[in-house]
């Protein structure tokens, strides 16, 4: 099943990875086999992606996510809109994020 995800939604980080910042750059463990494209394998994200990952906190919609982004990197929303969507998007192909409300 395919999911949806629209700026309305709200997602968290899956109880199957683990996120921690190293040195700067944060870095994405999965916890059990099928996360992501193979096992054992370690995911990096951008510092968008970083920013995006951090607040993703299962209360805000990712639009809320989308204007934080905007003013903190002085960006056009329409261009977060977009990468928020994406990366979303992404991760939630993966298993590594989980939808917790929202349309």
């Amino acid at each position: 099943m395919e999911s949806l995800v629209t700026l309305d939604s709200i997602f968290v980080p899956s109880e199957d990875v683990v996120a921690r910042e190293i040195e700067g750059e944060l870095i994405i463990v999965p916890l059990v086999a099928g996360i992501g494209d193979a096992e054992d394998e370690l995911y990096t994200l951008n510092p968008t992606g970083h920013s995006i990952w951090r607040i993703l906190d299962g209360k805000r919609t990712l639009r809320d996510i989308a204007v934080l982004l905007a003013k903190e990197f002085d960006a056009p929303m329409a261009d977060l809109e977009k990468d928020v969507l994406g990366l979303v998007n992404e991760l939630t192909k993966r298993g590594m994020l989980s939808v917790v409300g929202g349309s």
